[in-house]
């Protein structure tokens, strides 16, 4: 036994420095990282690009989508390297787009317009999703069986682009609250800045959580469930995602009629439970700092139980304290909780250690880890470390940002980067001539800058091979919590 704590102890001790050293950190541009964060989904868009698109490598698709079913699904986003519109994680990229811009875009500077898109640009699919035909959301847009079958450009594909919807009599809690969710943190978004436009995302969310809560049950659990399984299968159900858009509502609305939901519905919807991921499924982590809000700021009663359970979440990540987790940690300092596609939990969990340390920081308050109190300026500083990391600053020497440094991903798991484009060969390239560029060690094609692959694995390792889809694959929700954190600090230097 003596030399596993032993082991343990110097792992605590190298982590402590690691994340913890102020001296240590890299000095990053901050800003150009921002701006290729969201760069990034303009090469995710789906539908008719504007004049203005960045991403000049790619072209229009999914022009018809809904067409068959009389219904105007044209637009959103492709969630990763494929070209299906799964709604669950759209809504959730939209949501923290728009957490984003609604906490961070007064440290955006130029690159706040851009943000402000790339809300629009998921907002205005989820508007069309939600609102086209009454007592039903259309929740995703592309059979991905038979897409997955293919290797093919957006522009060029021609696999059904099949439509599936909730309905009161087929349920869909989990993926309607997140919908209802980013309609709303969209409203916050665009509050100030585009009012009216406000007004419609709020009504329209009211309209998806009343089909959300009214009509209980998971969207993967019905008629559904051979085409979001196992791809975005609601694993956690959809408790999580009822109380989450209810405190979206909350935020967006001022409603006492939504917090009174949450004061009477929390413990059934998983309040007391405490949870160390955040994510496109599980949404109880964010849920709890977002309320937390509430009672740091306002001292709103009945929510001190969520400033607790945020504390048990963030206090799992800071080491020295009796919540830390080091098994949550990789030996070059990389948050990890699971080998496919990782960087998603490092982006969310990094995104909520900076909103919780402002929220705290304005209340002049400290997270509570058992005998300890942690400075916001601790939370700032391991989030930096996580940011650093994804940079550049660990084992590997390697940025896991595309275009961003000398040396990063240059095999992505990404069927439009991968292939010529539609510029440089606009000869239509079929499902199965397509497999010859996924197979392929050649460099990508096309730079998909700002992308943020699914990163290193338990030991920081990390091999650029387009068919390892685990560690080179690409994904919104990955990029739109980072959008956040980066703005931050690009925006101030110190906290």
């Amino acid at each position: 036994m003596a030399p596993k704590t032993a082991g343990r102890s110097r792992v605590l001790a190298a982590l402590h420095l690691l994340l913890l050293a102020p001296g240590l950190a890299a000095a990053f541009n901050y800003a150009d990282a921002l701006a290729k964060s969201i760069i990034f989904f303009e090469g995710q868009r789906s539908g008719k690009l504007p004049p203005g698109n960045r991403m000049a490598w790619r072209g229009d698709s999914g022009l018809k989508d809904g067409a068959q079913y009389n219904v105007d699904l044209v637009g959103g986003y492709y969630d990763a390297g494929d070209n299906v519109k799964f709604g669950l994680p759209m809504a959730f990229t939209t949501t923290m787009l728009a957490w984003s811009v609604a906490d961070m875009g007064k440290f955006m500077g130029g690159e706040l317009p851009h943000a402000r898109a790339a809300v629009r640009w998921g907002a205005d699919y989820l508007l069309k999703a939600a609102t086209s035909t009454p007592d039903t959301l259309y929740v995703q847009v592309g059979d991905p069986n038979q897409d997955h079958r293919c290797w093919e450009r957006p522009e060029d594909m021609d696999t059904p682009r099949s439509v599936y919807a909730v309905t009161k009599d087929r349920p869909g809690s989990d993926v309607a609250a997140e919908t209802a969710a980013a309609l709303a943190a969209s409203a916050v978004a665009f509050r100030r800045a585009d009012p009216a436009y406000s007004s419609r995302l709020l009504h329209a969310a009211m309209r998806a959580f009343e089909l959300a809560d009214r009509h209980r049950g998971s969207y993967s659990a019905g008629a559904l469930s051979s085409v979001v399984c196992p791809f975005y299968c609601s694993y956690s159900g959809y408790q999580d995602e009822l109380l989450w858009a209810a405190a979206w509502l909350h935020r967006a609305s001022n409603n006492a009629s939504f917090m009174s939901y949450v004061r009477a519905n929390g413990m059934q919807l998983g309040a007391g439970d405490d949870d160390f991921s955040f994510s496109w499924d599980d949404k109880r982590a964010g849920t709890k700092v977002l309320l937390a809000k509430g009672f740091l700021r306002r001292r709103l009663q009945g929510l001190q139980l969520y400033k607790a359970h945020s504390d048990s979440y963030i206090c799992s990540l800071v080491p020295g304290t009796s919540g830390f987790q080091a098994s949550q940690f990789t030996p070059g300092g990389l948050i990890y909780k699971e080998g496919g596609s990782n960087m998603q939990y490092v982006t969310t969990a990094t995104f909520l250690l900076v909103a919780y340390a402002r929220y705290l920081r304005s209340a002049g308050a400290c997270a509570v880890c058992g005998g300890r109190d942690v400075a916001p300026a601790e939370l700032v500083a391991l989030a930096r470390r996580q940011v650093d990391y994804i940079l550049g600053k660990n084992p590997a020497g390697t940025s896991y940002m595309v275009g961003f440094g000398g040396r990063y991903p240059r095999r992505l798991h990404h069927r439009g980067a991968s292939m010529p484009s539609v510029r440089a060969h606009p000869g239509r390239i079929g499902c199965d001539e397509g497999f010859r560029y996924l197979h392929s060690g050649a460099a990508d094609a096309n730079v998909l800058v700002g992308a943020v692959v699914g990163g290193p694995d338990a030991r920081d390792g990390f091999v650029d091979d387009r068919d390892g889809y685990g560690q080179t694959e690409p994904a919104t929700y990955i990029n739109a919590p980072l959008v956040g954190a980066l703005a931050y600090f690009a925006g101030t230097a110190r906290y």
